[in-house]
Parts: structure tokens; sequence; C-alpha cells
């Protein structure tokens, strides 16, 4: 009886380790894309002819390596085993590949296999797949690069809208909507009393479509649990990089990454136990 479910998540986590390779791309070349869209709609406003740059998106060119330019074959490539085999070094130059790559691979195995032990081979753990490989992208990006790409928290959003509607999970439609809103407002009206208190931007706008889309996957009533976490997590890394000199310049901590892992928290645990956890 138990071995269909251990397949199922073992063929989940291969699945994962696939697309997390995918989403080491998308973690470093988005933000790229996005700036060269930015520059060619300025040089257009300006009247000026867009830059002629080769084509760079999520396909081409092939990867290479940084230092040395070296194009990484298909077996220098494969999720995990590779950076083992080539032991964390380029094939040509030596250069240092980052652990990043490897961890973020075996994260989203990890992800996807939980979501498919927890809820099966099932439309919900699908979608609870997409999920997770959606929070680590937007929490690696903006820790980054204090960017939250639209390309990804809307249709993140609107599949929470959508797998309310379908029932693929507890939060029914009307929770998600309620949600979606009252999580965009909520950062909105933060962000626009703290500029007026102190003159400064505390978050992004980004910041507020991440939590509308957490409050569409969990529903109005989650908002304060993932909050609560958000920033006990986000207190707890930003002492630690003080008291170890890794903040950045202007002493600023990207509040993404919280959301993000304050959104994992609650599909793993329940909103139910952040609050226990924080003894609410």
């Amino acid at each position: 009886m138990l071995v269909s479910p251990v397949v199922d998540a073992a063929a989940a986590g291969v699945l994962g380790l696939l697309v997390g390779s995918f989403l080491n791309v998308v973690i470093y070349r988005l933000p790229k894309m996005l700036e060269r869209q930015w520059a060619d709609e300025c040089a257009q406003l300006q009247g000026k002819t867009p830059d002629d740059a080769p084509p760079f998106d999520l396909t081409q060119p092939r990867s290479r390596c940084r230092q040395c330019g070296h194009l990484i074959r298909w077996y220098e490539n494969v999720p995990v085993l590779s950076y083992l085999v080539l032991r964390g070094k380029c094939s040509a130059c030596g250069a240092a590949i980052g652990l990043r790559y490897p961890l973020v691979e075996l994260a989203t195995a990890a992800l996807f296999c939980y979501s498919v032990w927890h809820w099966g081979a099932t439309p919900a753990g699908g979608a609870w797949c997409g999920f997770s490989a959606a929070i680590v992208a937007l929490a690696l990006i903006d820790w980054d690069t204090t960017l939250l790409p639209d390309d990804i928290t809307l249709p993140l959003l609107w599949a929470g809208l959508i797998v309310a509607a379908l029932r693929w999970n507890d939060v029914t439609l009307q929770q998600a909507l309620g949600g979606a809103v009252a999580g965009y407002l909520s950062l909105w009206l933060v962000y626009h009393g703290f500029k007026l208190l102190t003159g400064k931007e505390g978050m992004g706008y980004g910041d507020f479509k991440l939590f509308a889309a957490l409050g569409a996957w969990f529903g109005w009533q989650a908002l304060v649990p993932i909050i609560l976490m958000a920033s006990v997590i986000g207190a707890v890394v930003g002492i630690a990089m003080k008291f170890s000199t890794g903040l950045r310049e202007g002493g600023y901590v990207p509040f993404g990454p919280f959301l993000a892992g304050a959104g994992l928290t609650a599909m793993m645990f329940g909103p139910a136990s952040i609050l226990a956890a924080v003894g609410l």
C-alpha cells in the first residue's frame, strides 16, 4: 500500500531536480531580461533606436561559464550530479561554480516530493509543486536584485484563485478573493503610511503583489499568521546579517524572501501552526 505514494513522491523529487535546474536559469536571466526591456522602452520614449543586442531569453544563448565562456555541455548540466562530478568547478578553467545551484535543485526537489507525498499525485499536488517553484524563484530573484517580477507574481495570484475555484485546496473562492484584496491593500497602506511618516519607501509594489498571491492561495484568514512569520524570519536574518556585517549598502534587506519563507511555512505546517509557534 505504501509503494505507490513513495514512487509518486520519488518521481516528483526527480521532476523537482529538473525544475530546480530551470529555476536557476530563471533566477539569473529574468531580471536581466527585464532590464533590457526597460532600457529599450526608455530608448523608444526618447526617440532613440534600441540597442541591437543579440537575443537573450530563457532559452538563448546557451548556458556558459561566466569566467571563460565555456559552453556547458548537456552532461555537465545534470542536476546535482554534474556539480558533484565536476567538484563544483568549471571543466575548462576551473572557476568555482556557486553552491547555490545544486541547493536550489535540491530544495525544489524536496518541496515537490513533499507536495506529492502530502497531497498525492493529484491536481492539488501538482498545484502546490507549481506554487513551490514560483516561491523559490521569487525569493532568490528578490534577494539578488530587490525585484519581484510581475511575470511570476501575477500568474501566482491567478493560479491561487483558480485553485480555490476548482476546490483543489481547503480555501473557498470567496476566501481567496478576500485574501488577494486584503493582502494587497494591507501592505499598500503600510507602504504609504511609512512613506508619509519618514519620507522613505519601506518596500516595493512587488511585495504587495506577492502578499496578495499568498492571500489567494491561503485565504484572508491566513494573512496575519503569514505576515507575523515573515516579520520574525526577517528580524532574525536581519539581526544575524547586522552582526556579521552582511548587510548590503544602505542597510536594507528585501522583504520578499521572508514573505516567501512564510508562504512555504504555511504550506507545510498550516497558518494555525504559525500562530501557535509565536504564542498566539
